[in-house]
């Protein structure tokens, strides 16, 4: 094609283009005529509120909360409003917002104020956090005839929205307490010594905060609905965190019936679109007076906010996956802060960082008495304890030790039985015969596993899900794997193997059994996907036991502990025969503390052993979290080292690293066939408790430095990791 027809197209392209619009006219005053807003856009140097003119016609629809499109670097981008100015501290010519894309004031005074706290704890930006805190708008929901805001429904952000501002107290609608059943205190929380005087403080509208060691059952259901039943009726909102949806649906169905239609909502990440900003929208206006969902429900626009309840604070689920990954207890303990509100850290074991809040004095422990936790649980036995060493002397060895295979034999006279496995699948390491190193992929290096047995059964890589044809070591040229560990369907084989006229039930994360029956059967399930049983499971055998305890994870005690005990929580109470045994070494803390049935116990303990950090460095002691604030970076060697001198570190700041990552570890990134793995470094910072928020602040104030500067390379900063080893 000749130059000519060439320049003759692009001109013909550059007419066809569309201009950009208008800006809309700007009135030459009008009250408040400055928006002060918060742009949508996660770099660090721009975490910080820009002001914009407030057209006239946009005048009456622009108010604090609203969601708008601003101009920003040539380009539109949406923003929050969070406040409405008479003039402007900005020395240039301001620019006009460019729309109002919705009048609803989905951002409340309580929201910032708490995603700014969350931002500053975690050296993250608060546009960040406000994706996690605000479902996207889904507009035929927000004009579909959804019932309007109440008279007491949440305020919109007031020009001092982000200083400390005393909470007004709210009622509930008196239609809505009208039609609520009469409520029976303390109820469940009678078995507890301390569980009365925390419900009557509920009552009478007071903010206590307790760590809680639930007894076993489904007695927790009914315990938190009671608590939130009291926080209701004392005219203020509740909001209650769970780890999964099989517990929401619990807390769901018995809310149901507790609180009048309506009046709870339910806030989960998966529901879709459209039912998520429905339910969300039921908080914003007053409607719903208690949230309970998932980790999205964490900053459900619950106004006067009256108890915080996260169950299972041990559980993975709640420690959010994107920057700057929160934890919905540290997320919770902020906003009962901010909103003067109750909180109840609830499971059936005790981490340790709830530990610490108790011997802080934040929390207060409530828990049954001796004689009422004994009758409660079933009795735990360890599978290879001196009991059984003189008829099986291998027992401590074996797998499943002799002293296991009868705890199965014997319940399954009375019920089913509950075979716990620590993995899925069927060997999900495999190793190589000859050399016993662990088996890689060729084009990967991850890891190879089985999915099956017999001459069969196929190998594939668990990263890039390749099939493994004719596997050969690099090592030793050996041909043959052998398993490393063993997963739940290779156990689910064994079993009706050695019990064949017994039937099998497998739950797994991919097919999650909700319930089985009384008959008996031997049910083989991973940690969190165990079904309940009718009448309670009459055994469970606790397998992999010493490999959870091997860990190389700081939390590998107390993390194996609180697996034991959710499915020690489904077998029946040791007066009717309930028996569980767990396969590992009856010294391990965990397990004593599994036997003796003190969770708290082994918490106290591990956080001893952490110790402090002195305010010059290591006081004597190992100064893990949580007894100090860490810090975790993980990017490549120059991007880490250029973070790292851009910081001004708080004095007392203890630097371990640099540390390669390889994938045997954190596996940070995914590698492609052919290429080769980019290298990534970890350092890891320390401080004492007293400089935790002056190391993020440093961290956060490097992080813009890198961004306002475009220095290549991210880095991946977190505060209090929970995968620190």
């Amino acid at each position: 094609m000749a130059d000519g027809e060439q320049l003759s197209l692009l001109r013909g392209a550059a007419r066809r283009r569309p201009a950009r619009p208008p800006d809309p006219p700007v009135a030459e005053r009008t009250d408040a005529p400055v928006a002060r807003v918060v742009v949508d856009l996660p770099l660090p140097h721009l975490d910080h509120p820009f002001d914009y003119l407030v057209p006239l016609t946009m005048s009456a629809a622009a108010q604090p909360g609203v969601r708008v499109k601003v101009r920003f670097a040539g380009r539109d981008v949406d923003a929050f409003v969070t406040d409405r100015l008479d003039a402007s501290d900005h020395p240039g010519r301001l620019s006009p917002l460019r729309r109002v894309v919705s009048a609803e004031p989905v951002l409340t005074a309580q929201t910032l104020r708490l995603a700014r706290a969350v931002a500053d704890r975690y050296a993250g930006t608060l546009s960040d956090v406000l994706r996690l805190a605000l479902p996207p708008r889904h507009a035929a929901t927000e004009t579909g005839g959804l019932p309007g805001p109440e008279p007491a429904g949440p305020q919109p952000i007031a020009p001092q929205a982000v200083a400390p501002q005393a909470v007004a107290p709210q009622a509930v609608a008196p239609q809505a307490v009208a039609s609520l059943p009469p409520v029976e205190l303390p109820g469940p929380w009678a078995r507890y010594p301390a569980g009365a005087a925390f419900l009557a403080r509920l009552a009478a509208g007071e903010a206590p905060r307790a760590v809680w060691t639930a007894l076993p059952g489904r007695h927790w259901v009914d315990a938190v609905v009671a608590a939130v039943r009291a926080t209701v009726d004392a005219g203020r909102g509740a909001v209650v965190v769970l780890p999964d949806r099989r517990d929401v649906d619990l807390l769901d169905a018995a809310l149901a019936q507790a609180l009048a239609p309506g009046l709870h909502a339910r806030l989960e990440a998966d529901l879709g679109p459209a039912a998520r900003y429905a339910a969300f929208l039921a908080c914003l206006r007053g409607r719903a007076r208690v949230a309970i969902g998932t980790r999205a429900a964490a900053f459900a626009p619950i106004s006067d906010l009256g108890l915080a309840v996260i169950w299972d604070d041990g559980d993975d689920q709640h420690a959010e996956l994107r920057a700057p990954y929160p934890h919905v207890r540290e997320v919770l303990a902020l906003r009962a802060e901010q909103q003067s509100a109750a909180m109840l850290v609830g499971g059936w074991s005790v981490t340790t960082e709830a530990a610490l809040l108790v011997r802080r004095g934040w929390a207060r422990p409530i828990e049954a008495d001796r004689a009422v936790r004994r009758a409660a649980w079933p009795r735990v036995v360890a599978a290879a304890d001196a009991a059984h060493a003189d008829t099986d002397p291998a027992a401590a060895a074996a797998r499943i030790p002799s002293a296991a295979w009868r705890a199965v034999q014997q319940g399954l006279t009375a019920g089913p039985v509950l075979v716990q496995v620590a993995r899925a699948g069927y060997a999900p390491a495999v190793a190589c015969q000859d050399c016993r190193r662990p088996a890689r992929c060729r084009d990967c290096t991850g890891p190879i596993r089985l999915t099956g047995s017999g001459p069969g059964a196929a190998a594939d890589c668990a990263w890039c899900g390749r099939v493994v044809v004719a596997w050969t070591c690099p090592h030793c040229s050996g041909r043959v794997l052998r398993a490393l560990r063993i997963g739940a369907q290779r156990t689910a084989d064994e079993l009706g193997r050695a019990f064949p006229s017994a039937r099998i039930v497998l739950s797994r994360p991919e097919r999650t059994l909700p319930e089985v029956g009384e008959r008996p059967a031997i049910v083989v399930a991973t940690p969190g996907v165990e079904p309940a049983a009718a009448g309670g499971y009459a055994a469970a055998v606790l397998l992999d036991a010493e490999t959870l305890l091997a860990r190389a994870d700081l939390r590998a005690g107390e993390e194996a502990l609180r697996r034991w005990r959710a499915a020690a929580a489904l077998v029946r109470p040791a007066g009717d025969g309930g028996v569980v045994g767990v396969c590992a070494d009856p010294s391990a803390p965990a397990v004593q503390a599994l036997v003796r049935g003190d969770p708290a116990g082994l918490a106290a303990h591990e956080l001893e052993q952490r110790g402090s950090l002195a305010p010059g460095g290591i006081g004597g002691r190992l100064g893990l979290p949580p007894s100090v604030t860490a810090a975790s970076l993980l990017g490549s060697a120059e991007s880490v080292a250029g973070l790292l001198a851009a910081a001004q570190l708080p004095p007392s700041t203890q630097v371990d690293g640099p540390v390669p990552v390889d994938d045997d570890g954190r596996r940070p990134s995914r590698t492609v066939a052919g290429s080769a793995p980019a290298e990534q470094v970890r350092y890891v910072l320390r401080v004492p408790l007293t400089d935790g928020a002056e190391l993020a602040r440093a961290l956060h104030a490097a992080a813009a430095v890198r961004s306002a500067r475009r220095d290549p390379g991210p880095v991946r900063m977190q505060i209090d990791p929970r995968d620190l080893g």
